[in-house]
């Protein structure tokens, strides 16, 4: 499969949200590369494309684990002694442990094109299933990177690959277990591994690459600074990613063994800037809080996976109040939907914090335009995009919600917004573009029929038991 989508050069909006405001009958521009070039209000000019609805940049998704897919509605059913994240994480481990790369990509391919239905443009990849499952390298080191990068192509969505460094078992430097074979690498083999997800994405607009240490518990401190410098112009300017402080139990652990708590001795041990992006960050006190925000680092969360995995609940109020940085990601993938992320990430705070309207800078406007602002935002300092939103620089990728639906009737563009996050229809996604090309057209993508059943016959065959 491919993608069937050519270059545009431009699109009429009828409503755009752009950084300074809404705009009407406004034309987009885009390079030879993708981005935008223009954007300019009342322009007569003939356009490749009109989209009546409202249309938004696309809200990048910046924690993602592909090959989680296939167990998603089968860790529901509870089991003695595993009603935890610590159970939950077995069973995914027994799941995943036979997934060759072929059906990688089949997951991949299914997956993304569903994300791109629902609004993502864009994914951050925290891959850790690199090897065969006996933990032997496969003959081509980055064969299953290599899956995700064509999956993401096929589908024709932005994909960063984060190859994850995984070289330890637990903070006492413990050996990695038998179901953590696949992950493992030593510093010099994970290097070569990155250095051909390096060549993999070569000079394709809509391939980035980024470094990922899974956790604390997985690479030390020491271990995440020595690779980072190895790696050289490879991670010149790139993002990193880093499960963080997600369950109590890794946090009394880290305290037990390192006399800090994890994002106090991370930031202790390393140089966390504006670079990083600290995914969950669930438990946290009050001085690691102030630490969070005034490094930049972006704050990844995924509410629906540390909801269904019963992490916590992040103080992303307290985040946003010291004007911190945040975006979502759809991690385990039971909810492939930003919407649903955005809206239990505020539902979250405001049953934490017992009022409404919580995330909205200055207390002040739309929750679902504050919300959505956010996300893009932060999800793009989390792919390594210093420009986002619609304006010139910026990655062509949008998306248009389909306003003619009763539930957005009489509604300004900020209420379609609210409505879209808070109760508006399942999917009112239209129209998808990314880099510039036409990947979802009036609701569907173009191979979300032939993905589909790929999947099905793919998962008819598989073996979960």
């Amino acid at each position: 499969m491919s993608t069937l989508s050519s270059q545009l050069t431009s699109i009429r909006c009828a409503t755009a949200l752009t950084p300074s405001g809404w705009q009407r009958n406004c034309v987009i521009k885009f390079d030879q590369s993708g981005r935008i070039e223009s954007i300019r209000e009342n322009d007569d000019s003939a356009v490749d494309l009109c989209l009546e609805g409202t249309v938004i940049a696309g809200i990048p998704n910046l924690h993602s684990h592909a090959h989680q897919k296939v167990i998603t509605g089968r860790a529901e059913h509870r089991v003695a002694g595993q009603d935890d994240f610590w159970g939950w994480r077995e069973l995914m481990y027994r799941a995943n442990a036979s997934l060759n790369p072929e059906q990688l990509q089949t997951i991949a391919t299914y997956l993304y094109i569903d994300m791109l239905q629902k609004g993502y443009t864009a994914v951050a990849e925290f891959h850790y299933l690199h090897h065969r499952p006996d933990g032997a390298p496969y003959a081509d080191r980055s064969e299953m990177s290599a899956r995700l990068l064509n999956a993401a192509s096929e589908a024709g969505i932005a994909i960063t690959l984060l190859p994850v460094l995984y070289c330890r078992g637990g903070f006492n430097n413990e050996s990695v277990q038998h179901a953590q074979h696949r992950f493992y690498n030593r510093s010099d083999d994970y290097l070569s591994l990155l250095e051909d997800c390096h060549s993999l994405c070569g000079k394709d607009p809509d391939r980035s690459l980024g470094f990922a240490a899974h956790s604390l518990r997985a690479v030390s401190p020491s271990d995440i600074s020595t690779t980072i410098d190895n790696a050289g112009d490879m991670l010149e300017g790139a993002p990193i990613h880093l499960h963080i402080a997600e369950q109590i139990r890794e946090v009394n652990d880290c305290v037990e063994i390192n006399g800090a708590r994890p994002v106090a001795w991370l930031y202790d041990q390393c140089e966390v800037t504006d670079r990083w992006c600290l995914v969950h960050a669930t438990h946290v006190d009050p001085d690691e809080q102030m630490l969070l925000a005034k490094s930049g680092a972006i704050i990844g969360l995924c509410p629906t996976t540390e909801a269904n995995l019963g992490d916590g609940i992040f103080p992303a109020a307290t985040l946003m109040a010291n004007n911190g940085f945040l975006g979502v990601g759809s991690d385990s993938q039971v909810c492939t939907s930003p919407a649903e992320e955005l809206r239990l990430l505020e539902y979250g705070q405001r049953l934490s914090l017992q009022r409404r309207t919580v995330l909205v800078p200055d207390g002040v406007g739309s929750n679902g335009r504050a919300l959505i602002t956010a996300a893009i935002t932060g999800g793009n300092r989390a792919r390594g995009e210093r420009v986002s939103g619609l304006q010139p620089g910026a990655r062509g990728d949008l998306i248009e919600i389909g306003s003619d639906h009763p539930e957005f009737s009489g509604r300004t563009p900020d209420q379609i917004l609210d409505t879209w996050i808070f109760s508006g229809p399942d999917n009112p996604v239209q129209n998808v573009v990314v880099g510039g090309k036409h990947v979802v057209h009036d609701g569907v993508h173009l191979l979300m029929e032939d993905a589909s059943e790929s999947y099905r016959k793919m998962i008819d065959a598989l073996d979960l038991t």
